[in-house]
């Protein structure tokens, strides 16, 4: 009998919520895809598990006999995997300046609950990261186009700030506003960063842009005066670079934080990594 466990997991989802558009989201799958695995289970055994005859999903006698055999095996399962967790590694990729104090608390949060271990990794590219599964979870600043079949959660947004070489005019303003970025030459990370020339509306846009591959490079560009950058107040806090000057930037969009990650990769680790992300997104 091709019982996989997969099936058991998903059966014990559904049971426990009484519905299917809350499992599947516990279990990080689509509602369909849920209902052909539980399909699946009931035709492998050839029984009826779940009675969906009424506005809420309930258990058939043979379906709560079920369960109980099903819950006992999958906390044995629970157990044993708890007992090889500190051996578990999570990679969490990242372009530049993981947001704090989000992804400290998180880290902690997780290690402490889980017994597993977070892998930072800096890539300037975390989207292709995740496509060659060299990642689990990547943290994306910005809008981006998302691969296809990735999972997205919103963190939270972080607001913006101008920057630029200690020799630009810029420094003689006190803050200098969204919409009057257009007449400055923009510094732009072409990879992975936040503002670009796409930010904008067309006919509101940076004509003159520089672009560039990478933080370092963005950076030390902007260092050398070849033009302006915008970026998320966090580099304020955490850059130390003695030819650059941050200046305050108004009526700026904020820029997006959000963590990625496909539905096919370590799912149960993945998911208590979410668990452990969105209170550490709350801010104090």
């Amino acid at each position: 009998m091709d019982v996989e466990l997969r099936h058991l997991r998903a059966f014990a989802s559904v049971a426990r919520h009484r519905s299917f558009s809350r499992a599947a989201e516990e279990l990080l799958i689509t509602q369909p895809a849920l209902s052909r695995t539980i399909a699946q289970l009931e035709g492998r055994l050839s029984v009826r598990l779940l009675d969906r005859s009424s506005r809420h999903v309930e258990l058939t006698d043979t379906g709560a006999e079920f369960l109980v055999h099903v819950e006992r095996v999958l906390a044995t399962l629970d157990q044993a995997l708890a007992a090889v967790s500190h051996r578990v590694t999570l990679r969490l990729g990242f372009s530049w300046l993981l947001p704090d104090p989000w992804a400290q608390r998180t880290v902690s949060r997780f290690e402490k609950t889980t017994g597993a271990t977070v892998a930072l990794t800096r890539t300037d590219d975390p989207l292709q990261a995740l496509r060659r599964r060299t990642l689990d979870v990547a943290v994306i600043r910005g809008d981006f186009d998302a691969p296809r079949e990735a999972r997205t959660v919103h963190l939270f947004d972080e607001p913006r700030i101008a920057v630029c070489s200690e020799h630009s005019d810029l420094t003689r303003f006190d803050h200098l506003d969204w919409k009057d970025v257009q007449h400055w030459t923009l510094v732009v990370n072409t990879v992975s960063g936040t503002t670009g020339p796409w930010s904008w509306p067309a006919g509101e846009r940076p004509t003159q842009i520089i672009e560039t591959a990478n933080y370092d490079e963005w950076l030390e560009t902007v260092a050398a005066n070849r033009g302006i950058g915008i970026v998320p107040e966090v580099a304020q806090r955490r850059t130390q670079h003695p030819a650059v000057r941050f200046v305050p930037l108004t009526n700026a969009p904020p820029s997006p934080v959000r963590l990625v990650h496909f539905p096919d990769a370590q799912r149960t680790l993945i998911r208590q990594f979410l668990d452990a992300a969105a209170p550490a997104a709350v801010p104090d």
